[in-house]
């Protein structure tokens, strides 16, 4: 022993063995009472991390789905949105047609009704023309000839002219 003792590097004496012997004994208390719990800690630590590491690509995975289902759920809302439009356009477009064809039956209604008006009001006012133009020629006859003729007589006679001249015929 005092050959290593005189190289100078370790001396060997009673606090040495003191000092090996007190780290064993402090590395089988560790061993024994500390590192395990500190295993358990760290892998207690280790199971919670995996777990959140769990949830956290669940929550991914769930939140893919309801990115996916919303973005259905927005594709379908707009078809839902231009079907929509489309049907208004098309109502619309089928609105307008019905209005404009009802505007030019009202109008063919209106022009047939006023050509009716107009008609009646110019058969009325042949009419009175006629029945003057009878009396106007009876009054005529009377001064002319000095007496009153058959009534009934005269008046077909002045019916039958008037009707000739109206259709423009003249001759007879």
């Amino acid at each position: 022993m005092h050959f290593l003792a005189s190289v100078g590097v370790v001396t060997i004496d009673g606090t040495v063995i003191v000092e090996l012997i007190t780290f064993l004994l402090m590395l089988a208390l560790l061993a024994r009472y500390i590192y395990p719990r500190i295993v358990d800690v760290a892998e207690a630590r280790q199971r919670a991390i995996a777990q959140q590491m769990k949830e956290a690509e669940e929550a991914r995975a769930a939140a893919e789905v309801r990115l996916k289902d919303a973005e259905a759920q927005l594709a379908d809302a707009r078809r839902n949105a231009q079907n929509v439009i489309d049907s208004a356009a098309k109502s619309a477009e089928q609105l307008r047609q019905e209005l404009r064809q009802k505007a030019d039956e009202e109008a063919k209604r209106s022009v047939e009704n006023a050509r009716k008006q107009i008609e009646a009001e110019r058969d009325q006012a042949l009419r009175s023309v006629r029945a003057e133009v009878a009396d106007l020629v009876v009054t005529a006859t009377e001064k002319v000839i000095g007496e009153t003729l058959d009534d009934d007589k005269h008046r077909r006679l002045i019916a039958k002219a008037v009707e000739e001249v109206a259709s423009g015929d003249g001759s007879r």
